[in-house]
């Protein structure tokens, strides 16, 4: 093999490998950055006015908002110099169809969850109630749980099933590039709190390819952002459990005991700890596989789908 061959491919474009490790290089750079400039910020604000300090709550909306910055502006460079790309190669323009596939994501999502939460129910894992709080309070942690959660999803689908998948792609290695980027995801998440052996990695990867294989349907985030959404927020305002090892509201609609056993319900992970996550998650996997419902637009096909020419 030519030295040139493991650099170039047969289009005369850098390797998607290549791409990949700039694509990585620019987000770590990237993200040092933005945090420095966000400490320094904060150490500002609270030398002259620490009346203004922001609550946890702002200060994890700008984390996810910064995190969200990161893999666009990394992918959206990437995507223009490495492959002469527009825009919206990274799949979060008004595209025809992209509420729907945002909508379905939500419907999907909340199904899945509800279909993992019955599974432990039969199986005598939890005991719901409603909570009696005021409903102001109840509607106020709606919004809240959801706003957060929102940003947080799709921060993290960019990162996660934004260019480097994508890139991947169209080098037709798309099941490489789920599969790897399905690994980091569930790496990222080894570090949350109560994490359950074996079943966290597991099923934090199982969703990873979940969300990629929404991807690869519709080549766009917005089914994949609704699905991760919309599993979140069921999880945590609505039937209480906490959400990767933690809780985001203090008020939600249902309040949940975990019975155990925690191979079954997660324990204090949450649900995605335990084999009724599993179970959920693959049907809805091979439900987004095969259900004739989804589609790429031509356009989206065809940003992603072949290496292009130089």
């Amino acid at each position: 093999m030519k030295l040139h061959d493991i650099f170039l491919n047969g289009f005369g474009r850098l390797r998607s490998g290549w791409r990949v490790l700039i694509f990585i290089a620019a987000v770590i750079a990237a993200s040092i950055l933005i945090a420095t400039l966000l400490r320094v910020a904060f150490v500002i604000v609270e030398l002259v006015a620490p009346q203004l300090r922001p609550p946890r709550f702002i200060a994890d909306v700008l984390f996810r908002l910064s995190m969200l910055a990161v893999a666009l502006i990394a992918g959206y460079l990437c995507a223009r110099w490495l492959e002469r790309l527009p825009w919206r190669s990274l799949g979060l323009t008004f595209h025809t169809g992209w509420l729907r596939d945002l909508i379905i994501g939500c419907a999907v999502g909340f199904v899945s969850l509800a279909i993992a939460v019955g599974i432990a129910q039969a199986g005598k894992g939890f005991n719901f109630s409603f909570n009696d709080a005021a409903v102001t309070s109840l509607a106020r942690a709606m919004l809240g749980s959801g706003g957060l959660l929102f940003v947080a999803a799709l921060a993290e689908e960019a990162m996660f099933r934004g260019y480097a998948l994508q890139t991947l792609t169209r080098a037709k290695l798309a099941w490489l590039g789920v599969l790897s980027t399905s690994v980091v995801f569930a790496l990222a998440h080894g570090d949350n709190p109560n994490t359950v052996p074996g079943f966290t990695f597991a099923n934090t990867t199982i969703a990873g390819i979940w969300f990629g294989v929404a991807y690869l349907r519709t080549r766009s985030l917005w089914l994949p952002w609704g699905l991760h959404w919309a599993w979140n927020w069921a999880l945590d305002w609505f039937f209480g459990l906490p959400v990767s090892g933690g809780n985001v509201t203090s008020h939600p609609l249902f309040k949940a005991t975990d019975n155990g056993p925690v191979w079954l319900t997660g324990g204090a992970y949450g649900i995605e700890g335990g084999i009724a996550c599993t179970i959920a998650l693959v049907l809805s996997t091979l439900f987004l596989w095969w259900t004739p419902w989804l589609s790429a637009t031509p356009e989206m096909k065809e940003l992603t789908s072949h290496e292009k020419t130089v």
